[in-house]
């Protein structure tokens, strides 16, 4: 009977430092995950900052071509624009010149024949008053 309270005692001794030795590595393994979870996380928001500034040094630097790209079309029409109201200026008063002298030429013309025909009409009248009979 001795034997089996000594074996019972030896077995109830092995499997209580069994436990224990588990127990010990088991506390050893979360310690080592919450490690690993905390550099994972500082690895994690390392490489988020690292994203987050090239993002944003990307962005940047597109906004600068942007913006560069613009103003350079705008004054480029800007330009266009100049060169062609200054064309149209031109064009027009060209033809403003050519429409007076044409105007004039027609006015003067035009005096003319008005100064002709008030003479003739002058002409009639005063035949009518002398008395001389009208050309047939």
């Amino acid at each position: 009977m001795q034997i089996r309270k000594l074996r019972a005692i030896v077995l109830t001794s092995a499997s209580t430092i069994f436990l224990s030795a588990s127990l010990v590595l088991a506390q050893d393994g979360a310690k080592q995950d919450m490690k690993a979870a905390g550099t994972e996380t500082k690895n994690a928001a390392k490489d988020t900052g690292h994203g987050v500034a090239t993002g944003t040094k990307k962005a940047y630097h597109s906004t600068a071509n942007g913006t560069k790209t613009a103003a350079d079309k705008t004054a480029t029409g800007t330009k266009k624009v100049y060169h062609k109201t200054a064309n149209g200026t031109k064009t027009a008063a060209d033809k403003t010149v050519d429409g007076t002298k044409t105007v004039g030429k027609d006015i003067g013309h035009g005096t003319k024949v008005a100064a002709k025909d008030t003479a003739h009409g002058t002409e009639k009248v005063g035949d009518k008053i002398v008395g001389k009979p009208a050309p047939q």
